[in-house]
């Protein structure tokens, strides 16, 4: 068993999660584990056909000396969705209202694993090349 069923299966019975929250946790571990890893050598997007690892962000300014590499794996939107899910209801009804008191119109209960796969899934298909300023300032956005 791994490490994170056993800790999952640890805390439902400790009490620490519900049944219905274990068993969403255990379904985005089964989701997790059933995506295809990407090789090192491999780049992501569809001609690889492997999925990304990283989204990553690069802004190249060339009046400027700060440049932007920022590389945000993944797998940290899978595990802040999963520990979202272990929130209560009463503490997510209250983050949602917080954001809706900001003007965002975010709903933390629509959150899924099955969102995060889908949002990889269309993102990794897509780079966004952004020229600037007569193209002194370069912006791309892409998955690796």
């Amino acid at each position: 068993m791994s490490g994170d069923r056993h800790k999952i299966l640890e805390m439902l019975s400790e009490g620490k999660i519900t049944a219905d929250e274990a068993e969403r946790l255990l379904d985005a571990l089964d989701k997790d584990a059933s995506l295809p890893e990407v090789s090192p050598a491999g780049g992501g997007g569809p001609s690889s056909g492997t999925v990304p690892k990283y989204l990553r962000v690069l802004i190249d300014d060339t009046k400027e000396p700060t440049k932007v590499n920022i590389r945000i794996p993944f797998q940290l939107l899978r595990a802040g969705i999963k520990l979202q899910s272990l929130l209560p209801a009463g503490a997510r009804a209250h983050v949602n209202k917080a954001l809706d008191e900001k003007g965002i119109g975010f709903d933390l209960n629509q959150l899924t694993a099955e969102n995060v796969d889908e949002f990889i899934r269309a993102f990794s298909e897509m780079t966004v090349d952004i020229d600037a300023d007569g193209g002194l300032t370069k912006v791309k956005v892409f998955c690796e």
